[in-house]
């Protein structure tokens, strides 16, 4: 078999594509070769936390995103896709809306998918392309809107899964609303993070493997490394000690959007909501207390499996 499917995912901050080939291995086993990832800054999340809808603009710029999109999907002769909504389009009332520029655009029915789902896929995503150290796998998809916490082993089983409502940007337009934030903001965040914490259902001791998936964690990596740009490579398996973690939440929080987008790997829209999702990844690690490794492996490569292994991808005309 042989075929190329489409994954795109349209998370609180940003639109992403990831075009694969199909190709089955020897044995029969399907395997994934990747022909494009892009990734749109569209914040399609900006404002939902107070307004309850989407921002006519951010709409505009994410249907912009799929338009440069579509033309990528054709060359290749994709013949299925899944198109997946997430936290910000869950907590839109005027997502159908959306939804309804998405299928002019695309051909397809977008999914406003669950967060249990979305943790299952970024769980498989990571692990497809991790390096296991040991079981119990804890992954850890920090983004805008929400953060899933999924713990399984290294066979891509799921254990336990949980989505909590502390992403990024929520957090950054809940509580840090200066830049820099103040001490009292970051105090009232932290505790906040802590609270949903203390409520999460997924046990966060014991594990053998901390994957960390999503643009938060790879930003934070791709600093910690030092780079003067971003190098999706040399992020991707790249280890932060617990102590490195939190030093470097510290230092993102007290610096401005300016002076974290001049250190060179963070693009300048992730820039004014990096030190509000470190926050939240410093204070999962506090928990775990083992190594988080960063991975480039995330929800959209677990949108790709789910159309070759579930048959979950719809048809594309041509």
């Amino acid at each position: 078999m042989s075929e190329t499917v489409a994954a795109m995912d349209a998370g609180t901050n940003t639109l992403r594509l990831y075009v694969a080939r199909v190709d089955d291995q020897a044995g029969g086993r399907p395997a994934l070769y990747e022909l494009e990832r892009e990734l749109r800054f569209v914040g399609l999340g900006h404002g939902v936390d107070a307004t309850g809808r989407l921002d006519d603009q951010a709409m505009a710029r994410a249907w912009a995103a799929i338009d440069e999109y579509v033309p990528l999907i054709r060359r290749h002769g994709c013949t299925r896709a899944r198109f997946v909504a997430t936290s910000a389009s869950r907590d839109a009332a005027n997502r159908d809306q959306f939804f309804a520029g998405v299928r002019e655009r695309v051909g397809i029915e977008p999914e406003l998918i669950s967060g249990d789902e979305e943790a299952a896929l970024s769980f498989a995503g990571a692990v497809s392309g991790a390096r296991l150290d040991g079981d119990p796998v804890l992954v850890m998809d920090s983004g805008g809107g929400s953060t899933e916490l999924v713990r399984g082993d290294s066979s891509g089983r799921v254990e336990q899964a949980d989505s909590i409502d502390m992403g990024s940007r929520r957090i950054r337009e809940r509580y840090l609303r200066t830049d820099p934030a103040t001490p009292e903001q970051i105090a009232a965040a932290r505790a906040e993070v802590n609270r949903l914490l203390d409520a999460c259902p997924v046990d966060l001791t014991g594990i053998g493997t901390f994957i960390g998936v999503a643009g938060t964690i790879t930003s934070m990596a791709a600093v910690n490394l030092g780079l003067a740009s971003y190098d999706r490579a040399r992020v991707h398996g790249s280890v932060m000690t617990p102590s490195e973690v939190v030093d470097l939440a510290d230092r993102l929080l007290g610096m401005t959007a300016a002076e974290i987008a001049a250190l060179g790997p963070v693009a300048p829209e992730r820039a004014n909501v990096l030190g509000a999702g470190s926050l939240v990844v410093a204070e999962v690690t506090r928990r775990v207390g083992v190594n988080l490794q960063a991975s480039e492996a995330d929800i959209l490569d677990g949108i790709a499996w789910s159309i070759v292994r579930d048959d979950r991808g719809l048809r594309l005309s041509g």
